[in-house]
């Protein structure tokens, strides 16, 4: 396995000065975003589709500092009821997957997306409930109206450009939130559609990670290293479907936490095991997202902590069976 991390924890560095930190903190891999959420600060794809030397000198940044590239990042709402914000969306994914073919990287990560709850909808309607009716008739509509055609078109672009790992983070909020409507979503659409998989957002909806990652064999193509602090009071009281400000830590029913500060070393040491006993050996990238903890600290403590966690050498010849 290789350790690697999310550059947007740079942000307000440059390319090269990212690169010069993240060589010295001693990682291997680098996940890039290349819009939508995430932004485009340290790759700007319009430029490095257009302009071969741009492409050439981008490539040789990482090459020079034996960096690998884990995946191109485009987390989107391409689903958005709002058809100004879909069609931008899909722009920057269909570039991303293009970009992708041009750099050799069989990946990007995305976000599945959410409709609305019709044709004329304004906003993204996240189902959670059977009933009353209404929820299962949008449910279904949003599936097989939207969510099933728009997959199995985008499936069949990347398969176009070498593209052959549509990394989806699974997050409420989306379609895809949970093994169950990954492996529906994979089912419908083919072999290309698997999991970034993110601990971080199985946590706070009870989900077990490691049992996640079994049901999941053969079908985690990136995994970002990230955890969840759960308040056991507040959660007690009000469960985990919390929309209070991420910035409200005390009130909230959980936070992200810098990995090792939700789950000690008894959970990472398991989830990099099962890892690799279903067959994943690449990369985990580090995303910190840790509002109590600066950029550079929590990034700082999570390679520490997970440099004591990964599995770096191959699996043994078992010679003692």
């Amino acid at each position: 396995m290789k350790l690697g991390v999310f550059i947007v924890v740079f942000g307000g560095k440059t390319l090269q000065e990212a690169l010069d930190k993240i060589k010295e903190l001693g990682l291997d891999a680098v996940e890039i975003g290349t819009g939508n959420y995430p932004g485009d600060a340290f790759c700007k794809v319009d430029e490095l589709l257009n302009e071969e030397n741009k492409l050439k000198n981008f490539k040789k940044e990482f090459e020079k500092r034996g960096l690998e590239i884990s995946a191109l990042s485009c987390h989107g709402n391409p689903l958005h009821p709002d058809k100004k914000i879909a069609e931008s969306h899909r722009e920057v994914q269909r570039k991303t997957i293009l970009l992708a073919e041009k750099l050799g990287i069989p990946r990007i990560i995305t976000f599945s997306g959410c409709p609305g709850d019709s044709e004329n909808a304004k906003f993204p309607n996240w189902v959670t409930c059977p009933w009353p009716g209404d929820f299962s008739e949008i449910l279904k509509w949003q599936w097989e109206k939207v969510v099933i055609p728009f997959w199995k078109e985008e499936v069949e672009f990347a398969r176009k450009h070498n593209v052959n790992q549509i990394c989806l983070e699974m997050h409420p909020g989306f379609v895809v939130y949970n093994p169950e409507t990954l492996l529906k979503l994979r089912d419908a659409c083919g072999e290309e559609i698997g999991a970034n998989f993110d601990p971080s957002h199985l946590f706070w909806q009870g989900i077990d990670p490691i049992a996640a990652v079994r049901k999941l064999k053969g079908a985690i193509y990136h995994v970002h290293a990230k955890d969840t602090k759960i308040n056991p009071y507040t959660a007690s009281i009000n469960g985990v479907l919390d929309t209070k400000s991420y910035l409200d830590e005390e009130n909230r029913s959980w936070i992200f936490r810098t990995v090792g500060y939700g789950h000690g070393y008894e959970f990472w040491n398991d989830f990099v095991s099962t890892l690799r006993m279903v067959g994943y050996d690449g990369v985990l990238s580090i995303e910190h997202e840790d509002s109590l903890m600066s950029g550079e600290e929590g990034l700082r403590k999570a390679i520490e902590f997970l440099k004591n966690v990964l599995i770096k050498e191959p699996k043994p010849k078992v010679w003692w069976t």
